[in-house]
């Protein structure tokens, strides 16, 4: 039934709705004319949209208020969602799943066969607010005719800014030198006492130069960086133009660089792509920083590398698992700083990443394009 009007709306049986707590309930319509025009674009690109809203919407964690808002101005969505800043419980969200029409997810909620068996057919969207879907189980999406949003772009900025700070305080010890000031152990100065590496003459080797490696580059050039090198796939001609970047393969350029940043996608090829050696390619000063994740990155191995002076230090926004374990070894190592995965922390961009993240499951739903759609199979 297509729903045309707020009475008829509020008429739907409240047993269409799961009653577990926590669950919040938040509907509303959009006016019959704006369906319709979501309608005839369906039928003109030659999408398919889920059936007639409301649609069933399940939200798995808080998000941002603007998020929540896109959804509710649509007036087509029936919103679940799970009201905690934690991550749902796996047996929660299989319990939560069956009937839902589109599913708005973060990345550390597994999306995967089991999960879309509970759903069943009537999922016909899922929208995830990150770059990463290594979480999401692609193949099966593909099966089932699952279309899948994600936000690339909208972090790139906030994610460059912290890899350069992450570089920055792991190259010039910042964190050991604050946690001295604080001990009491700073005393008279000495002259090679908490020295780093420093940016002005170094080059910098970039392990993936898509949209933040590029980032990244532009914002280190200013630093008085001597060489930008980079790694990946193919060249790419215009990037090398555009930042004066050099193509190497990957022996290369663990050689000759100063600096390692890691900005490339987790696939098969790049799980793993970080161990022994790889460290022990790179020169015994170089610094190493992984704002990827942290599955690219054998971590007994790093620790191996740090702790015998294989590479001089490391900084790491992403681990296994996450949140790393307090007792992990490499929190014991004054040469390693670790941030928990704050890429895209800022107000502007999270708030930014859950309205396109609401906006691709809306465009999911009535058969229109997404703002960023995975191509499936990848």
């Amino acid at each position: 039934m297509s729903v045309t009007s707020p009475l008829l709306l509020h008429q739907l049986p409240l047993l269409r709705l799961l009653p577990l707590p926590p669950l919040l309930l938040r509907r509303g319509v959009r006016p019959a004319a704006s369906r319709l025009l979501a309608m005839a674009s369906a039928a003109a690109d030659g999408t398919r949209g889920a059936e007639s809203p409301p649609w069933r919407v399940l939200l798995t964690r808080r998000v941002p208020d603007s998020g929540v808002g896109a959804l509710e101005a649509s007036g087509q969505c029936e919103v679940q969602q799970w009201d905690s800043d934690d991550q749902i419980p796996q047996e929660e969200l299989l319990r939560r799943v069956p009937g839902i029409h589109g599913l708005y997810c973060l990345l550390t909620d597994r999306v995967d066969a089991a999960v879309l068996d509970a759903a069943g057919p009537s999922l016909k969207v899922i929208s995830t607010m990150s770059v990463g879907f290594d979480h999401l189980s692609l193949d099966e999406c593909k099966k089932r005719g699952i279309r899948v949003g994600y936000t690339p772009d909208v972090l790139t900025d906030a994610t460059a800014e912290l890899t350069v700070g992450l570089l920055l305080a792991t190259s010039r010890r910042l964190v050991e030198a604050a946690a001295e000031v604080k001990s009491g152990g700073w005393g008279t100065w000495k002259p090679m006492w908490m020295c780093g590496q420093g940016l002005s003459g170094s080059t910098v080797g970039v392990v993936g130069l898509g949209r933040i490696g590029m980032a990244v580059c532009e914002r280190l050039k200013p630093f008085g960086v001597r060489r930008v090198l980079y790694t990946g796939r193919n060249p790419k001609p215009d990037a090398e133009r555009r930042l004066d970047a050099q193509f190497l393969p990957l022996q290369g350029l663990l050689r000759e660089a100063d600096f390692v940043v890691v900005s490339c996608a987790l696939t098969d090829a790049t799980r793993g792509l970080f161990g022994r050696e790889a460290f022990a390619r790179m020169k015994r000063s170089a610094v190493f920083i992984n704002v990827s994740r942290g599955l690219i990155v054998n971590q007994d191995d790093l620790y191996d590398a740090l702790t015998s002076g294989e590479i001089a230090a490391a900084g790491l926004d992403v681990t296994t698992p996450e949140p790393l374990p307090t007792d992990h070894p490499l929190l014991s190592l004054s040469n390693c700083v670790i941030m928990p995965h704050i890429g895209s922390a800022t107000i502007d961009t999270r708030s930014k990443m859950a309205v396109m993240t609401a906006e691709n499951l809306l465009a999911g739903l009535r058969g229109e394009p997404m703002h960023a759609e995975l191509k499936l199979p990848l």
